[in-house]
């Protein structure tokens, strides 16, 4: 059946039409537009926590002290940004600086603390223990350090720099723009939080650009991300910090450093039987060796032999070790007193003898006492130094050998002496199972290019030996050594007729004899003028500060002509 139609269909009018078009247009544009234009949030966060905070390097690194005039930083801080060399003296409950020309002691809740032994006395603790962390007050090291600080308005802030830092300033630049496009965002994104707020024609430290947005700081310190359009860049600035520090004058050396060390186990030699050593311009008596745990110095030291040394025109090095105690070295290098006990006594024997320099001997030390010793090196120079003391230290080439290699700090140690003298020398030591050279040429080469790549060139000295070992090889594999003198090893190869040939993988001269009565053959690999020589081009090679050779007492006169480096090219300090 046909459906009836009882009611005429009801037509939408143009305007609702029209209308429901635009609504939908203007629904797809916002969407569009919050797509491609998002709102910016207004959400803040705070830039700095807690009081005081400490601006470095761009941020926040912990809080400072403030009392009146009085601004304290953690020593933490200091350690990790300033001076990683500041100590921490447990005995003393001190902290220690040392600077090319101050070691400083700062005793904890103390008004007096000490320059180069000199008491300072202040109205204020330089050093404060806050619930087991210390501080120090800014005030009282700011001499010592190419930085500065200032205390920003407001915040509070305590905004530290150094020497040499680069600040940019700028302008803000807008008018007419909404402020929530001038606020600092946490990101370079109008949906980040921001921190602070900027107005137009304020000024600003410009620190980075990413995209189209830039790190601005304000004067207050607060800083953010805003969209570099809004900021002109005004000048760039570098921060200039001078501290002075003491001049200090040390014994010219004419030409490169030629020294030899002068072994003196229980007296010292009859200057009158030296024969003349030409080119050396260094003797270094081994003078002084730790004697016990509380730093006290025994000393073989004579101003007769100081008094030869200078009418023959040598300076003289004073040698002091460790006695190559390792147990011994702890006790008496872990502590600033007992540290201060060695320096003073070295000190006096220098003005004693007329000393123009220290030499450092220090061997066999526990690996994890290294830093002891370095500290030791490091509060040591600036006293010798104010004496007019020339300061070097021996040190062994890079090896695992942990007693004897690993504790030494070379890379620290470069930077406070005025000299290191590598002991290029024991490459087979003398209870070596195996015989060989004390020192081929290919070992001393490689291990010498090692160095210097943590060693600064005019730093190194090259040690080179002057004895040989006389090596006996059994049929049974059982091997032995001693060491001989120059004078003496030639004696020996006249006494058996034995020529020596050269040995190429070495290097050196090589001999070798078999006894079959003893079932024995004996080697040496030769410390002649040919090694020697080749030694003292090595030196010139690499142009370094010279050569040191141990002992005297092994050398024959044609040691120094071999080892004379006036005439070579090396460089000079």
């Amino acid at each position: 059946m046909a459906r009836v139609e009882y009611h005429q269909k009801k037509t939408l009018s143009k305007y609702w039409i029209i209308s429901g078009l635009l609504f939908a247009i203007l629904l797809i544009v916002s969407s569009i537009l919050l797509l491609l234009y998002p709102f910016a949030s207004k959400e803040k966060e705070t830039y700095f926590e807690g009081e005081n905070p400490i601006l470095f390097n761009g941020k926040q690194e912990g809080n400072a002290i403030v009392e009146g005039e009085s601004i304290y930083v953690p020593l933490s801080f200091m350690q990790q940004y300033i001076d990683e060399n500041i100590a921490f003296d447990e005995k003393s409950k001190s902290i220690i600086i040392t600077t090319k020309d101050k070691v400083v002691q700062m005793p904890s809740e103390s008004l007096t603390y000490y320059i180069n032994e000199k008491p300072v006395q202040l109205q204020l603790t330089p050093l404060k223990d806050e619930n087991g962390e210390f501080y120090i007050d800014l005030n009282s090291v700011l001499p010592m350090y190419p930085v500065q600080y200032q205390i920003l308005p407001d915040t509070g802030s305590v905004w530290i720099q150094k020497d040499g830092e680069e600040v940019v300033s700028g302008k803000v630049t807008s008018e007419d723009v909404h402020e929530e496009k001038l606020r600092l965002r946490t990101d370079g994104d109008l949906k980040a939080p921001y921190t602070a707020q900027l107005t137009n024609n304020e000024q600003v430290y410009i620190e980075s650009e990413s995209g189209e947005y830039v790190y601005v700081r304000k004067n207050d310190g607060t800083a953010g991300y805003v969209n570099k359009d809004f900021v002109t860049k005004d000048k760039s600035e570098t921060i200039v910090v001078k501290r002075e520090t003491k001049e200090v004058t040390l014994p010219k050396i004419d030409g490169p450093i030629q020294l030899t060390w002068e072994a003196v186990y229980s007296k010292n030699p009859d200057t009158s039987k030296i024969p003349v050593m030409d080119g050396v311009n260094v003797v270094s008596p081994t003078w002084f060796e730790l004697a016990d745990g509380q730093g006290t110095i025994s000393n073989l030291g004579s101003l007769d032999y100081s008094n030869w040394a200078k009418q023959h025109g040598y300076q003289v090095w004073g040698l002091f070790s460790n006695a190559f105690d390792p147990a011994l070295t702890h006790e008496a290098f872990k502590d600033f007193e007992t540290r201060q006990n060695m320096i003073r006594q070295l000190l006096h024997y220098s003005q004693m003898y007329k000393l123009d320099g220290i030499n450092i001997d220090i061997e066999n030390v526990n690996p994890e006492d290294g830093p002891l010793v370095t500290q030791f090196v490091r509060e040591a120079t600036p006293y010798f130094h104010e004496a007019g003391l020339i300061v070097s230290m021996d040190i062994t080439f890079i090896s695992g050998s942990g007693n004897w290699s690993v504790f030494y700090e070379r890379e620290k140690l470069a930077k406070i002496v005025d000299y290191l003298a590598v002991m290029a020398y024991d490459e087979h030591w003398g209870s070596s199972p195996v015989a060989g050279s004390v020192a081929s040429l290919p070992w001393v080469e490689e291990n010498l290019q090692k160095m210097l790549e943590i060693v600064p060139k005019e730093k190194l000295i090259l040690g080179v030996p002057l004895y040989t070992r006389l090596w006996e090889q059994k049929d049974t594999g059982e091997v032995s050594s001693k060491a001989l003198s120059m004078d003496k090893i030639k004696q020996w190869l006249t006494e058996n007729k034995l020529t020596p040939v050269y040995d190429a993988t070495t290097g050196q001269n090589y001999a070798e004899l078999y006894v079959e009565s003893e079932k024995t053959t004996y080697k040496v690999w030769l410390e002649d003028e040919l090694s020697l020589a080749k030694r003292a081009d090595l030196a010139s090679k690499y142009e370094l500060a010279g050569v040191a050779s141990w002992s005297r007492f092994f050398a024959d006169e044609t040691a120094w002509t071999a080892l004379n480096l006036n005439k070579k090219q090396v460089t000079k300090k």
